[in-house]
């Protein structure tokens, strides 16, 4: 029988992980027949954790690590309920985002190698076009972070419900239509069958030629050779990336050559971040599991997020 109290930890058990579900009530423990409720810590194993659902029919609810849930995505049919970590990293991801925008305008990719004065150069944010792929907490947090500027903010998403604070917000079938228009694009979208490729070479010459492409989503958004082609021909100013396909991007790789690209390699939200985030979701989802609240982030295994 299970015991609706006890949460099982798998497969690191990480002290802050402990607090968090002993703070809303539940009993952290290792996996067993009794456990009915799982706080999956390893984005890297979807393996294992689909052994552990074969074996243990009787969970009911598993918390995902990130908030992008590609890796599962062949898990999300499991008859259980699935949380994400969405929108709990989005405050630091927003100001990496942000950071990235800034110091591209300001070509501080070179000037930090500068070795004499160079040119007089600046692309401000203020009153800037910022064409954002992606509506969730990412998104909403860095339209917040994007208000002091009096930034133009388009957003594009599965659907043309009103974003808060975004002057336009379109569907996907839009974006080839706004991109010309934007000075910075922004990708804060998930990894789905939809967006794997968005970026191509083709899609990439719809930009300005003076405009800059940030991604803080996935790597495989964006095809890695067509951006690396964009920027050696002019089509695009510059682009900004901290997540890469393939990812970690190995050495000698030519990215790390290409003019005009700032890479930054998955720091947006580093380990600890993400531990104190994580384990605050944690918390308010042991308490939804134990009926004392609302679940938060629960994956739509349709969606894909």
């Amino acid at each position: 029988m299970v015991n609706p109290n006890l949460v099982a930890i798998e497969p690191s058990v990480i002290p802050l992980y402990e607090t968090a579900v002993k703070l809303a009530g539940g009993v952290p423990t290792q996996i067993g027949p009794e456990v009915g409720a799982l706080v999956w810590t390893d984005y890297h194993q979807p393996d294992a954790l689909r052994s552990l659902l074969a074996n243990n029919p009787q969970l009911r609810w598993v918390q995902l690590p990130f908030a992008g849930v590609d890796a599962f995505s062949d898990i999300l049919g499991h008859p259980v309920r699935f949380t994400s970590a969405k929108g709990s990293y989005r405050e630091p991801v927003a100001e990496h985002a942000l950071m990235l925008c800034l110091a591209l305008g300001r070509k501080l990719q070179e000037r930090v190698r500068a070795k004499s004065w160079g040119e007089k150069f600046a692309v401000s944010l203020y009153d800037a076009n910022v064409l954002i792929v992606g509506a969730g907490g990412i998104t909403e947090e860095l339209i917040k972070l994007l208000a002091p500027f009096r930034a133009k903010v388009s957003v594009v998403r599965n659907s043309s419900a009103p974003m808060p604070g975004a002057a336009i917000t379109a569907e996907l079938a839009q974006l080839d239509s706004l991109l010309p228009k934007a000075d910075f694009v922004v990708l804060a979208c998930a990894l789905t069958n939809a967006t794997n490729g968005l970026f191509n070479l083709a899609r990439i010459s719809r930009m300005k030629d003076s405009a800059y492409l940030v991604n803080i989503a996935r790597g495989p958004v964006v095809v890695t050779e067509d951006l690396i082609a964009a920027l050696e021909s002019g089509l695009i100013a510059g682009a900004g990336i901290d997540v890469t396909d393939p990812e970690p991007l190995p050495d000698g790789h030519p990215a790390w050559g290409c003019p005009n690209l700032i890479i930054t390699p998955h720091t947006a939200d580093t380990p600890t971040q993400v531990e104190h985030f994580f384990g605050i979701r944690i918390e308010a989802n042991v308490a939804a599991y134990l009926g004392k609240s609302d679940w938060v982030g629960t994956v739509d295994p349709i969606l894909g997020y």
